[in-house]
C-alpha cells in the first residue's frame, strides 16, 4: 500500500472514531423528564419575575456545552447559563398569556394570569378605611390580610370561592409564620415583652409612684407635664421603640395624675420619637439611611459621601423640625383643635384619667393596686430605665465597633460615633438593654424584700401578659405589610408618581407627597426609604441632567430629594393605623389605637401641609433655609393662634 493510501485511510478512520461521535453529541437530547419548570406562586401585571429550570438528570448537565442550555420561550430562542444544575431567567407579563417552555421532547405549557398591579392598594386601603370607620384595628387588618391573599389564589387560578376559602388558611400558614419569623421582628416582640415586665415590676416595686412623686414637683399642671414628656421624646433620641415605650411608660402615670389624656400623650410620645431619630447623628436610623443613599448615589456614580449628602440633606428636613416645635407651640398656648380638643376636654372633666376598656390595649399595669406599706423609692424605677438608655448606647457602641474608624484622624469624634452606631446591630442592642433592665429591676426589688422572688417573677409574668394584645396587632400589621410587598404596591404607587412629565422644582415636593403614601399604605417608614432612596435618587439626577441645570443647583434639589424621601416616610408612619410605631405609641400610652390616629391625624396632615407650601416647594426654587424655617414656623404658630382652642382648666 502507498503512503498516499495510507495516509487516506488513516485519515478516515480518525474521523470515523472522533470526529463523528463528537458532532453527534454537540446537542445532546432532552427527553420529557430530564428537566422541571418553577414559575412563581404570585405573578403581578409588569413586574418581572423569576423562571427556575431544574436539570433532573445529572448527565444532561455534564453534556451540556459551556454549562448553557438552550430553550424556546413562547416560540423565542433563549439560551440559560446553568450552575449545579439550576438556571434562571427574567420574565413579566402585561396580561392573561399561555407561556410555553419547549426543548426538544420536554415540553411545559401554562396558562398565566397577572394580578392587575392597580389591586395591590387593596389590601392596605380596605385594612386602612376599616380600621377609620369602625374604629376596630383587629377586624381591619384581618379584612386587608384576606382580600389580599384571596386575590392572590384568585390569579393563581382558583375560583372565587376556593380563592377565600384558600386565603383565609394561608393568613395562618403564610403571612403570620413569616411575619413572626423573622429576626427584626421577633427582636421588637422580645424587647416590648421585656420592657413590659420592667415597667409591670417597678410599678409593683413602688419605684414609679417615687419617679411621679418628683416629677410632680415639676410636672404640677397640664401644660408643664406636657412639656416633660416632650423633653423626655427629646432626650430618648437614639431609638424611636426604646423612646416610645420607655417615654409612653414612664410619663403615663403623671399625665394620668394631670388629667391629660391618653390620646395626647400618645401623641407626644409618637410625635418625638420618629423626628428626632429620624434627623439625629447618633441613632438606629443612621446605619440604614446612610446605606440607602448611598446605594443610590451608586447608580448615578456621584463622586459624594454618603454621610456629607446626609448632613446636607438636614437644612431641607422640614417636617421633623416642624413637628418638634409645633407640639410646643400646642404645650404654650395651652390649646387643642379637632378631635383631640374634644379629647382632652373629655379628660379635663373626668375625675381621672382611663382608657377606653373595650378597643384600647388593656394593661394590669394601669389597675395595679400598690400596697401601702410598700416604700415609694424612685430609684427603683430610675435606675432600670437608666439602664435601658445607657445600656442601649453601650450595645450600639460594642455590636458597631471599627477599630479603622476610631483610628481615622480625618474625622472628628462626632462623626466617629456616628458612624460606629451607624454600623452596629441595634436589635441586639435593645435585647441586651431590655433583659439588663429587668434583671436590674428584679435585683432592686428582692434585695430590699420589697417583694418576694415568686411575687417578682409572677410580676414579670403578668407584664408580659400586658403586650399581648400589641404584639397581635403588630403581627397582623407586619403581615399586611408582607402582602403589599408581595403584590408590589410600592410599586404600583411609585410608578403612577412617575409617570408624570415633571419639572425638577416638583421632584421634592411629590417625593413627599410619594413617600407619604407609600409608608402611609405599608406601615413602614424603613420600608419606604429602601423602596424609595434607591427609586428616587437615580430619577431626580437624569431629571436635573435633561433640564440643564448645572451640577451645584442639581446637588441643591438632590439634597432637598434625600430629605423628603426621610420626612415623607415619617408623615406617612404618623397617618398609618397599621404602622408599628404608632402602634407602640398606642401600647406605651394604653391609648385606644384608632383614636390615637383620629386624633393624630389632623396634627400630622398641618405640619405636613406647612412643610410642603413653606419648605420643600419653595426651596426647591433655591429659597434659602435660613428663610423658610423661621416662615413655615411663623405659619404654624399662627395656625394654632387661630384653630386651638383652649382646654377646660383643669
Amino acid at each position: 500500500m502507498s503512503f498516499k493510501s495510507t495516509y487516506t485511510f488513516l485519515s478516515v478512520l480518525l474521523f470515523l472514531v472522533f470526529v463523528m461521535p463528537l458532532s453527534g453529541q454537540e446537542k445532546p437530547f432532552i427527553g420529557k423528564q430530564d428537566i422541571r419548570t418553577e414559575i412563581p406562586f404570585i405573578i403581578v401585571q409588569d413586574i418581572p419575575f423569576t423562571i427556575n429550570i431544574e436539570l433532573i438528570n445529572p448527565v444532561l448537565a455534564e453534556e451540556l456545552e459551556n454549562n448553557i442550555l438552550s430553550i424556546k420561550v413562547c416560540g423565542e430562542p433563549k439560551e440559560i447559563q446553568i450552575h449545579e444544575g439550576m438556571g434562571s431567567f427574567v420574565y413579566s407579563l402585561e396580561e392573561r398569556k399561555a407561556i410555553s417552555i419547549v426543548a426538544d421532547d420536554y415540553i411545559y405549557a401554562k396558562e398565566l394570569t397577572p394580578i392587575p398591579l392597580w389591586m395591590s392598594i387593596l389590601p392596605p386601603l380596605i385594612a386602612i378605611l376599616f380600621a377609620l370607620l369602625f374604629r376596630e384595628v383587629y377586624s381591619a387588618l384581618f379584612a386587608g390580610l384576606l382580600v389580599g391573599t384571596s386575590i392572590i389564589h384568585f390569579y393563581a387560578g382558583s375560583n372565587l370561592f376556593a380563592a377565600i376559602f384558600q386565603g383565609i388558611f394561608s393568613i395562618a400558614d403564610t403571612y403570620l409564620l413569616e411575619a413572626m419569623l423573622n429576626r427584626g421582628h421577633l427582636s421588637i416582640i422580645i424587647f416590648s415583652m421585656l420592657i413590659g415586665a420592667m415597667v409591670n415590676l417597678i410599678t409593683r416595686n413602688g419605684g414609679m409612684k417615687g419617679v411621679v412623686n418628683i416629677l410632680s414637683r415639676y410636672a404640677n399642671n397640664a401644660r408643664s407635664g406636657q412639656f416633660i414628656t416632650w423633653l423626655m421624646g427629646v432626650i430618648i433620641f437614639f431609638d424611636d421603640y426604646a423612646n416610645t415605650l420607655v417615654v409612653g411608660n414612664t410619663m403615663r402615670p403623671v399625665t394620668d395624675k394631670l388629667k391629660i389624656s391618653r390620646e395626647k400623650l400618645a401623641y407626644l410620645v409618637d410625635s418625638t420619637a420618629a423626628p428626632v431619630a429620624s434627623i439625629a447623628f447618633v441613632t438606629t436610623w443612621i446605619g440604614a439611611e446612610l446605606s440607602y443613599i448611598q446605594d443610590g448615589i451608586n447608580v448615578i456614580g456621584l463622586n459624594e459621601n454618603a454621610y456629607m449628602i446626609f448632613f446636607n440633606s438636614l437644612a431641607y428636613s422640614f417636617y421633623p423640625v416642624f413637628t418638634l416645635v409645633f407640639i410646643l407651640f400646642i404645650i404654650y398656648r395651652g390649646v387643642d383643635y379637632g378631635p383631640m380638643l374634644k379629647a382632652e376636654r373629655k379628660a379635663r372633666k373626668e375625675e381621672s384619667v382611663t382608657a377606653d376598656k373595650m378597643n384600647s390595649f388593656s394593661s394590669e399595669v394601669n389597675t395595679l393596686e400598690l400596697d401601702e406599706t410598700i416604700k415609694a423609692r424612685w430609684f427603683n424605677a430610675v435606675i432600670p430605665v437608666l439602664v435601658i438608655i445607657f445600656g442601649t448606647i453601650a450595645g450600639l457602641i460594642y455590636t458597631g465597633w471599627d477599630p479603622t474608624i476610631w483610628s481615622d484622624d480625618q474625622l472628628t469624634l462626632g462623626r466617629k460615633i456616628s458612624a460606629i452606631i451607624g454600623n452596629a446591630d441595634s436589635y441586639k442592642a435593645l435585647l441586651w438593654s431590655s433583659l439588663a433592665s429587668v434583671l436590674m429591676a428584679l435585683l432592686l426589688t428582692v434585695s430590699q424584700r420589697i417583694l418576694s422572688l415568686r411575687q417578682s417573677i409572677d410580676s414579670l409574668v403578668n407584664g408580659f401578659k400586658t403586650m399581648l394584645t400589641a404584639v397581635l396587632i403588630l403581627i397582623l400589621a407586619w403581615s399586611v405589610a408582607l402582602v403589599t410587598e408581595h403584590m408590589h404596591t410600592a410599586s404600583f404607587i411609585s410608578s403612577s408618581m412617575l409617570e408624570m412629565s415633571l419639572s425638577p422644582y416638583l421632584v421634592p415636593a411629590i417625593t413627599f407627597i410619594l413617600a407619604a403614601l407609600v409608608s402611609f399604605s405599608t406601615g413602614s417608614s424603613w420600608g419606604t426609604m429602601a423602596i424609595l432612596y434607591p427609586l428616587m435618587l437615580p430619577a431626580t439626577w437624569l431629571i436635573t441632567e435633561d433640564y440643564g441645570m448645572d451640577y451645584n443647583t442639581s446637588m441643591l434639589i438632590f439634597y432637598n430629594v434625600v430629605s423628603c424621601v426621610l420626612a415623607g416616610s415619617v408623615l406617612g408612619d404618623h397617618c398609618s393605623p397599621i404602622s408599628d410605631t404608632t402602634i407602640l405609641s398606642s401600647l406605651a400610652s394604653s391609648c385606644n389605637h384608632i383614636e390615637h390616629v383620629r386624633t393624630q391625624l389632623p396634627y400630622a396632615l398641618t405640619v405636613g401641609t406647612v412643610s410642603i407650601i413653606a419648605g420643600t416647594l419653595p426651596a426647591a426654587f433655591g429659597i434659602s433655609s435660613y428663610i423658610l424655617f423661621p416662615a413655615g414656623l411663623l405659619i404654624l404658630f399662627l395656625s394654632v393662634l387661630f384653630l386651638g382652642k383652649k382646654v377646660l382648666p383643669a
